[in-house]
């Protein structure tokens, strides 16, 4: 024990130029984990750390969600990633969040799962999301779709998903799952967070079997305009977060 909590301390943002980055990203594996959203080791958020978005931290192969620590992810160059490293990643991870962070620097964010109701919602003919609550009004229009699914996301797969975000902060990966891109950690996780509040509330809904009670246009750009306001809510959420984990799994900051 002593050994291990002298390891821990080691690894500070004294020795790590990336430690609150990776302490950030660790911390919404940890929630996802907590929220069931995740699907074990499978699935895989990154993060560009440099200024061109070559140099990205991920997680590894084979490292539950709920385990991930800030040391255990890696730092690999999309562009030229280095082949030990290549060894440590799922090769979807390389691919498809390679392909995003060359191809859209602007998602310096990635988040990619297969949540419960997202991924309900992504296998539907119809995947569009009608504004009927303050939640699926936060994604009007605001969603960029993908229908061309065409397997597990490795090689020319990956490269075309890369240009469907566009500026979107959502993809809806039609047969696949959701990802969520934004400019930090906080506000990826939070349109994550939000979008499978909003496909839970849609999907229940459908289940009623009883006719959906969708605003007007203007109503739901408004409400999506107001939600774009709330510009600090996506740093307190995560802050939130960190706080309740820093009680009950400090781990995630070894």
């Amino acid at each position: 024990m002593k050994g291990k909590a002298m390891t821990a301390l080691a690894f500070t943002n004294k020795t790590d130029p990336y430690y609150e980055e990776r302490v950030d990203l660790a911390a919404v594996f940890r929630w996802t984990a907590r929220l069931n959203m995740h699907e074990a080791i499978a699935n895989h958020y990154s993060l560009a750390v440099s200024a061109d978005g070559a140099d990205v931290l991920i997680n590894p192969a084979g490292k539950h969600f709920s385990r991930i620590k800030a040391s255990d992810l890696l730092l690999v160059n999309v562009r030229d990633p280095d082949p030990d490293t290549i060894k440590k990643l799922d090769q979807t991870a390389l691919a498809i969040h390679g392909a995003m962070h060359r191809n859209a620097p602007q998602a310096r964010c990635v988040l990619h799962v297969h949540p419960k109701y997202a991924t309900a919602l992504a296998c539907l003919k119809d995947k569009s999301m009608p504004p009927i609550d303050q939640n699926t009004m936060r994604f009007y229009n605001r969603i960029a779709y993908d229908d061309g699914f065409d397997g597990m996301g490795l090689g020319d797969e990956a490269e075309r998903l890369s240009t469907k975000l566009g500026n979107q902060s959502v993809l809806m990966m039609g047969n696949h799952g959701v990802m969520t891109a934004g400019p930090t950690v906080a506000e990826a996780f939070d349109n994550l967070f939000y979008f499978e509040k909003a496909c839970e509330t849609l999907i229940t809904a459908l289940g009623s079997g009883r006719d959906l009670d969708i605003v007007s246009h203007d109503v739901a750009e408004k409400t999506a305009s107001q939600w774009e306001q709330y510009t600090d809510n996506h740093a307190y959420h995560l802050a939130a977060i960190k706080e309740i984990l820093d009680d009950e799994e400090p781990s995630y900051r070894n």
